[in-house]
C-alpha cells in the first residue's frame, strides 16, 4: 500500500448570523469504485441543487466526505482484492469504467478475512487512499466541473468527528447500543424500544458498516444544526429511518429525502453488476459537449434528472430526452428574465413546506411547462448553472 497525498481538511464553518437558521445536508456516498450511473447522477445532481437554493435562505454545510466512509468492507475489501489479484497495477491512466469491471470482479469474489482488511482499515483512518481509488475521485472531479457541480470536497481528507469506539460510546449513553464484543458478539443499534428492529453496526470480527460510518460523522455534527437532512438511495430507506430516530434525540429536525434508482431499460441493477454501458457520466457529457453550451448542459441535466425523472424510479433512463432537456435549458436561458417580478429569496421560499431546505423537484418542475413565464435570469445561473 502507498499512501498518495491528499488536500488537506477546511476549517469548520463560522457560526451563522444572528437569526440565520443552520442547515446540514448529508447525502449518501458514492464509492469511488466505478463510473456514476444514472442513478449516481440523479443523487449529485438533486443535492446540487437543493444546497445551492437552500443556501439563499440558510446557512447550509454540504458534509460529504470519501474519507469517512473508506472504513467499509465494499471499500477495504476491493483495494485488499486489487492488490491481491493485480499486484502494483499503474492505475494512473485506466479509465473509470475499466476500474468499474476490476470492482464487478470483486463483488463476485469470495469475502476477504477481517484479518487482511485489518492493515487497510488502520491506513484510511490515516488519510492513505487506494491508487485506483485516488484515479477515479481525480476523474469525477472533472465529471463535477463539466456539471456544474459543488465540489464539496472530493480529494480532501475529511476524517469523522469520532473513532468507532467513541461513536459506540455515545450511543450507549443514549441507551441506544447493545454491545456484545466482551464475549465476542457484534454490536447493534438498538432502538427496539421506539418499535424498529435491532441494526448491527459492527460484526463479531470488528467489521463496521455504512451505518456506523454514518453515526461517526454525524453523532458529533447534528446537535450544532436546526435542520439535518439525509438525502440516500430509497432502498435504504430502514437504515436512514434508524439513523433519523438517532439524530432527532440530539436535538435538531431530521427530514429524510430518499430517491429511487434510474432504471436501464426497465430494470434496476446495482453498480455491482455493471451494465453503465454508454450512460455513465462520462460518456453522457461526450455525447453532449460538443452540441451544447456548458450553460445548457448544466441545466439541462437538472431539468432532466430531477423534474422529468422525480424522486421516483418509475420511469428508465433515456438518452433522446435528456436531450430534449438540454435543448429545453437552452430555450429557457435564452429567454431568462433580468427583471424578476419578486427577489430570489422569495421564489426561493415559496417552494419549502415546513422544512427549512428548497425542494428541488418543485423548483425545476416549476421551470418547465409551455404557459410558464420565462424564468428569472438569477435563479438560473445561482441554483442551476
Amino acid at each position: 500500500m502507498t499512501a498518495l497525498p491528499l488536500e488537506q481538511p477546511r476549517a469548520h464553518p463560522a457560526a451563522s448570523p444572528a437569526g440565520r437558521r443552520r442547515v446540514l445536508l448529508a447525502p449518501i456516498t458514492v464509492t469511488p469504485s466505478k463510473p456514476l450511473t444514472p442513478s449516481h447522477l440523479k443523487g449529485l445532481l438533486w443535492t446540487d441543487v437543493m444546497y445551492r437554493a437552500t443556501r439563499q435562505l440558510a446557512d447550509v454545510t454540504y458534509r460529504y466526505s470519501h474519507t469517512t466512509y473508506h472504513p467499509t468492507e465494499q471499500t477495504l475489501g476491493f483495494w485488499e482484492f486489487l492488490d491481491r489479484t493485480h499486484g502494483d497495477t499503474d492505475y494512473t491512466d485506466l479509465a473509470e469504467d475499466g476500474i468499474g469491471e476490476l470492482y464487478v470482479d470483486f463483488r463476485a469474489a469470495p469475502r476477504a478475512s477481517a484479518h487482511a482488511l485489518r492493515p487497510y482499515a488502520e491506513a484510511v483512518e490515516h488519510g492513505w487512499v487506494h491508487p485506483a481509488g485516488t484515479r477515479v475521485l481525480r476523474l469525477w472531479t472533472e465529471h463535477y466541473a463539466a456539471l456544474g457541480l459543488h465540489d464539496p470536497g472530493l480529494l480532501r481528507h475529511q476524517p469523522p468527528g469520532l473513532t468507532l469506539d467513541a461513536a459506540l460510546n455515545r450511543l450507549a449513553g443514549l441507551g441506544m447500543c447493545l454491545d456484545q464484543r466482551d464475549v465476542g458478539g457484534p454490536v447493534y443499534l438498538d432502538l427496539t424500544r421506539f418499535g424498529l428492529p435491532l441494526r448491527q453496526l459492527v460484526t463479531a470480527d470488528g467489521r463496521a458498516n455504512y451505518l456506523a460510518c454514518a453515526l461517526r460523522e454525524l453523532l458529533p455534527m447534528a446537535p450544532d444544526f436546526d435542520e439535518v437532512v439525509l438525502l440516500y438511495d430509497s432502498e435504504l430507506d430502514p437504515d436512514y429511518q434508524q439513523l433519523s430516530r438517532v439524530l432527532t434525540a440530539l436535538g435538531p429536525s431530521v427530514r429524510r429525502v430518499s430517491l429511487g434508482r434510474v432504471p436501464i431499460d426497465g430494470q434496476i441493477r446495482s453498480a455491482r453488476q455493471g451494465g453503465w454501458r454508454d450512460v455513465h457520466a462520462g460518456a453522457l457529457l461526450r455525447a453532449v459537449r460538443d452540441e451544447h453550451d456548458p450553460a445548457a448542459v448544466h441545466l439541462g441535466m437538472r431539468l432532466y434528472f430531477i423534474a422529468m425523472l422525480g424522486p421516483g424510479r418509475q420511469q428508465s433512463f433515456r438518452a433522446d430526452l435528456l436531450h430534449q432537456s438540454i435543448r429545453r435549458a437552452g430555450q429557457l436561458l435564452a429567454s431568462a428574465r433580468h427583471d424578476a417580478p419578486r427577489p430570489l429569496d422569495e421564489h426561493l421560499a415559496r417552494h419549502r413546506k415546513d422544512h427549512l431546505y428548497v425542494d428541488p423537484y418543485r423548483l425545476a418542475s416549476g421551470l418547465l411547462g409551455k404557459r410558464r413565464a420565462a424564468p428569472a435570469s438569477d435563479l438560473l445561473t445561482t441554483v442551476f448553472s
